[in-house]
Parts: structure tokens; sequence; C-alpha cells
């Protein structure tokens, strides 16, 4: 059997007794609706979205030193718990 990088556009099943059955199989995903994204309304929140940088480094420096110095309270049971019901859907 060969691998190769190709993908096939119909997926072969072999099933004893019936014969071969080949099924059509969608290989891309379909298309997202690019025109929502791109309206006049949206354009001007997505141009600030993207300029804007992923996390905020000097809040994060402020709070690691606030944290460090004790100013920061920290409480370990009860982040576990929120973890906890962030991952369980409730």
């Amino acid at each position: 059997m060969k691998i190769s990088g190709t993908s096939s556009s119909a997926i072969t099943t072999v099933t004893p007794g019936a014969g071969a059955v080949s099924v059509p199989v969608q290989t891309e995903a379909p298309a997202a609706p690019a025109a929502a994204l791109q309206s006049a309304v949206l354009q001007p929140a997505a141009d600030a979205l993207s300029a804007m940088p992923d996390f905020d480094a000097v809040r994060v420096a402020e709070l690691r030193e606030a944290l460090a110095r004790g100013e920061l309270p920290f409480d370990a049971g009860r982040l576990a718990g929120l973890i906890q019901k962030f991952h369980s859907g409730r």
C-alpha cells in the first residue's frame, strides 16, 4: 500500500459478499461566509482588534509584582474550583 500526499475524492468500502461501494467525500472544508466578515459595519472593529496586542504585557507585569509583594490576594482553592467549573460546563 502506497501512501502519498494527495487525497482521493472517494472512499471505497468493501463489504464481504456485497462487493465494493465507492462513496464520494468532500476533501475541503466549506467556505466561511467571508462576506459577513468583510462588511462595512464590522471592518472598523476587525481592524481595531487586529491592531491590539494579544495581551497587555504591562498589566501582566504589574499583577506579577503585586502578587510577589503579597498585595494581591490569591486563593488557590477558589482558582481550582473556577477551573473545574469552567471545564465541566456548569
